[in-house]
């Protein structure tokens, strides 16, 4: 697929197998015989999955383990040194997350917080050999997110990353936040919207001046059989009018699943044998892979009004499917969200 980088999970690996074992082991790249990039998590983000299970405090976070009931300190320091051992070419800084729809004054004071944090994570960094991104907290208030953003900017020497979004806000207000943060950051440094891995979302996000992404969609909607494709978007290769579909899941797609492989025997074995999952998650990467790589094609050769006015038509039209009942071929509409940030940017949708 030619993947130039995937990420690791600092909590997670941190209780298992444990830093330590993975440094002893020639850190992750050797462990796992990945040559490329790797980018490790900060562990903030569990202060939300794992939210029953923690306390925060200036110090940082206490975890209880949801595999052993072991308590786990997070500090600051203890995250970078996790990460350092680890070894990941981008680490992130430990940030204090809260779900996005939170309001009130603890929104302001986790992204102080989170600013305050990132001076103790750049204290306890020693290794030059690994980069750190700073994470922008604020919620989905706007004047929060500039001036943290005008804070973090000053000390993002390589990257910088958006955080706190994708956890159930409305679309108008998350793609607001990003045009916002990207407006305000700085040009030269990278811009890395964290939890972002929806089509539609990628796109919009990329076009508002975004450049890296993280999710873990492709992989966790194919674990239900869930393909993604260009024309209607998914997949429900679950379906029982699949059972005989002798096709790809997609004929242009140069996956090794739909060169080798076809609906009817994902349909056959996706519920039953792991690897059904293995290999929509496969086609679903790819699927990312390619789709990132058309948008850098529009941006680059100046095409990027006829890419999205293909792309929406795509996406938002009848599922790609031969079999499909006459019924089910209704165009949907393409969102009022996705319309403004469109509107937002100066491009024009021919339908």
């Amino acid at each position: 697929m030619d993947c130039r980088i995937l990420l690791c999970n600092t909590y997670h690996l941190g209780h298992r197998p444990g830093h330590q074992r993975v440094k002893a082991a020639g850190g992750l790249h050797k462990m796992m015989n990945w040559n490329r990039s790797i980018l490790t998590d900060s562990g903030g983000f569990q202060m939300v999955s794992l939210s029953k299970l923690m306390t925060v405090d200036e110090n940082g976070v206490n975890f209880e383990s949801p595999h052993t009931g072991e308590m786990m300190a997070l500090p600051p320091e203890k995250s970078i040194e996790i990460q350092q051992a680890l070894g990941a070419d981008i680490m992130m800084q430990l940030d204090h997350v809260i779900h996005v729809l939170t309001t009130g004054d603890i929104v302001k004071e986790a992204m102080h917080r989170s600013i305050r944090w990132l001076d103790r994570c750049q204290v306890a960094h020693t290794r030059d050999d690994q980069a750190m991104f700073p994470i922008l907290q604020g919620g989905l208030n706007l004047e929060l997110r500039k001036e943290c953003a005008e804070e973090m900017a000053k000390r993002a020497k390589v990257g910088i990353a958006i955080g706190g979004l994708s956890g159930g806000e409305e679309k108008d207000h998350f793609w607001k936040v990003v045009a916002a943060c990207c407006a305000a950051l700085p040009s030269h440094l990278p811009r890395y919207v964290m939890g972002v891995g929806f089509p539609v979302d990628l796109v919009i996000c990329s076009l508002l001046g975004a450049d890296m992404f993280d999710c873990v969609y492709p992989t966790r909607t194919a674990r239900f059989g869930t393909a993604m494709v260009r024309r209607g978007g998914l997949m429900q290769l679950n379906q029982k009018r699949y059972k005989e579909d002798f096709l790809p899941i997609d004929d242009k797609c140069k996956c090794n699943t739909c060169q080798n492989y076809t609906r009817a025997y994902i349909h056959s074995v996706i519920g039953k044998e792991t690897v059904g999952c293995h290999l929509v998650s496969v086609h679903n990467i790819k699927h990312q892979l390619d789709l990132m790589r058309d948008v850098r094609r529009a941006i680059q050769s100046n095409s990027v009004e006829k890419f999205l006015n293909q792309f929406l038509s795509d996406y938002y039209g009848p599922i790609q499917d031969e079999t499909v009942e006459q019924s089910s071929q209704i165009v949907r509409d393409v969102p009022r969200w996705v319309r403004d940030a469109v509107d937002h940017m100066g491009y024009k949708l021919d339908f």
